[in-house]
């Protein structure tokens, strides 16, 4: 009797010993996820957060995604990039301009007046991501998803209603095209990454900023600025965005773990991230009318006008592209054949 006791107690200590290891051996794989932003902003909260939840349930529990926000692993946004491929971080979200020159074909969708809206030119850079970027400039990273954000407009102290009101203002640029931009409208502009423009424009540092609407809340831009222009039909700009994942990393991973990113990666997840992005634009424009301030929407005719400016931006950057032994002008005919198709 005592011996049946004896076995029957070590039984139930291997039997909870089994239970309480069960949760650890389920997770086998932990994926670290690095960006820049707070982890109450919309991308971190609305996009990489529902994505991140998505592949830890999808696996079972088997992979976890650990979050870290505002550069919590340390470097500064330029460098995301490099710690994708270095493995200081497994995943990353950034802007790919935070290196400009580095991924030169992703420009194209950053020039002046390309974008129409976020789920049209996100689907068109997937697609041209996967025919001329994927093996090719991107080759030391695995793409997750490509896209960008809402309509690029201008925020600043004094309104802005034409390109000569510009003249003389600082502005933080939010691309090398909407820099060059800026430079021949007289203004200067300031590079400097997004979390930094609240500080920029109540210190002075800066008379105004580009950026979508959707970011202006995190940054409290309605209440350090009073103007905001908008314009009509194309976009003054966008910005391209990557999650890129670290190769080894992705490599390394069992065929089915595999299939949970794979099946939450690629032209779907990357036309609803852009999409998601652009939704958030609303809401942030509304609490700018709540305070108030003065919104410039320009029509069709005074847009016309800016774009016409923006002609030589084309053709500087077609230029520099062909010396890169890169076709210019065919990426710029089919980025904009492919959002054409795609805008509703």
């Amino acid at each position: 009797m005592t011996n049946r006791r004896t076995i029957l107690g070590a039984l139930s200590g291997v039997a909870i010993a089994a239970l309480t290891a069960a949760p650890a051996l389920a997770q086998e794989v932990t994926l670290k996820l690095h960006q820049f932003l707070p982890a109450q902003a919309n991308v971190p909260k609305l996009v990489l957060d529902v994505w991140a939840d998505k592949v830890e349930a999808d696996s079972n529990g088997r992979i976890k995604v650990e979050r870290y926000p505002s550069m919590q692993l340390g470097g500064k946004p330029p460098e995301l990039m490099d710690q994708a491929i270095d493995g200081v971080a497994d995943i990353v979200w950034t802007v790919v301009g935070y290196t400009p020159g580095r991924y030169p074909s992703t420009e194209v969708f950053e020039l002046p007046f390309m974008m129409t809206d976020a789920r049209a030119t996100s689907r068109a850079y997937w697609q041209m991501f996967e025919t001329h970027m994927k093996d090719g400039e991107f080759s030391h990273v695995h793409i997750l998803g490509a896209w960008v954000h809402g309509p690029g407009m201008i925020h600043t102290k004094d309104p802005v209603n034409t390109p000569a009101d510009l003249e003389g203002m600082k502005i933080r640029g939010g691309s090398r095209s909407v820099n060059s931009l800026l430079t021949k409208l007289g203004a200067t502009p300031v590079g400097m990454p997004v979390p930094a423009v609240a500080e920029g424009l109540s210190k002075g540092v800066i008379d105004g900023t580009t950026i979508p609407w959707e970011v202006t809340s995190a940054l409290k831009v309605p209440e350090l600025v009073g103007n905001h222009t908008e314009f009509s039909g194309s976009a003054l700009y966008t910005l391209t965005f990557v999650l890129a994942m670290n190769k080894d990393k992705y490599e390394s991973l069992p065929d089915d773990l595999k299939a949970v990113i794979d099946a939450n990666s690629g032209e779907e997840f990357s036309v609803f991230a852009g999409g998601t992005q652009e939704d958030s634009d609303g809401p942030a424009r509304a609490k700018a009318v709540a305070l108030g301030n003065n919104i410039i929407t320009l029509d069709e005719a005074a847009t016309e006008e800016w774009r016409a400016l923006a002609q030589p931006i084309y053709d500087e950057w077609v230029a520099d592209m062909n010396k890169k032994g890169i076709d210019g002008q065919a990426l710029i005919d089919e980025a904009r054949a492919l959002i054409a198709k795609y805008t509703e």
